[in-house]
C-alpha cells in the first residue's frame, strides 16, 4: 500500500450503486476526519460505525449507501494493489459483522477497511494525527529547554 496508490482527492463525488463495484474502499467526511467503509453491493456498505453518528462507539455493520454518507459527499480511495479484492475483501468485512471492538486509535473505520483490503490493520490518519502530535510536542519540549538555557544564563551571568 504506497501512498502513489491512495489518493483523499474525490473521484467520484455523487456515487450511486451503480458506479461501484463490489470491495470498493469508501471514504466520506465527517467534522475533523474521514469515515471509511467497503462497498458490498445492492447499495450497501459495510463499515465499523465507530463514532461515526454519535459519541457512542458502534459495532461493524451493514448500512445502505445513504446512511453511510449521512449527507455528506463520498469518494472513492484507489485500492489497485490490494490483496484483498472485491468479493474476498467483502468476505474479510463480513466475518467481522457485529464486532464491537471499535478503539479510535488501534481499531477504527480505516483500520478495517485497511485490514480487509491488505491485511493488515493501519489507520494513515491517525498516523497524521501521531506524527502532528509529536511534532508539536517535541517542539515544545525544544522552545521550553531553550527558554530554561536562556533563563538560566542570565541568571548565572
Amino acid at each position: 500500500m504506497n501512498d502513489s496508490t491512495r489518493t483523499r482527492r474525490p473521484v467520484v463525488e455523487t456515487l450511486t450503486g451503480a458506479d461501484l463495484t463490489i470491495g470498493t474502499h469508501l471514504v466520506t467526511g465527517r467534522f475533523g476526519y474521514t469515515h471509511h467503509g467497503l462497498y458490498a453491493g445492492g447499495g450497501k456498505v459495510v463499515h465499523y460505525a465507530g463514532l461515526s453518528r454519535s459519541l457512542r462507539c458502534g459495532p461493524v455493520q451493514e448500512v445502505s449507501l445513504a446512511a453511510f454518507a449521512h449527507g455528506h459527499p463520498v469518494w472513492i480511495r484507489q485500492s489497485p494493489d490490494a490483496r484483498f479484492a472485491g468479493l474476498k475483501a467483502i468476505r474479510r468485512a463480513y466475518s467481522r459483522l457485529g464486532e464491537d471492538r471499535y478503539r479510535l486509535v488501534s481499531n477504527n473505520c480505516e483500520h478495517f477497511c485497511t485490514w480487509c483490503l491488505y491485511g493488515e490493520s493501519r489507520s494513515d490518519q491517525i498516523n497524521a494525527w501521531k506524527f502532528w502530535i509529536t511534532d508539536h510536542l517535541m517542539a515544545a519540549v525544544v522552545n521550553t529547554v531553550r527558554q530554561l538555557a536562556i533563563t538560566s544564563w542570565s541568571i548565572c551571568s
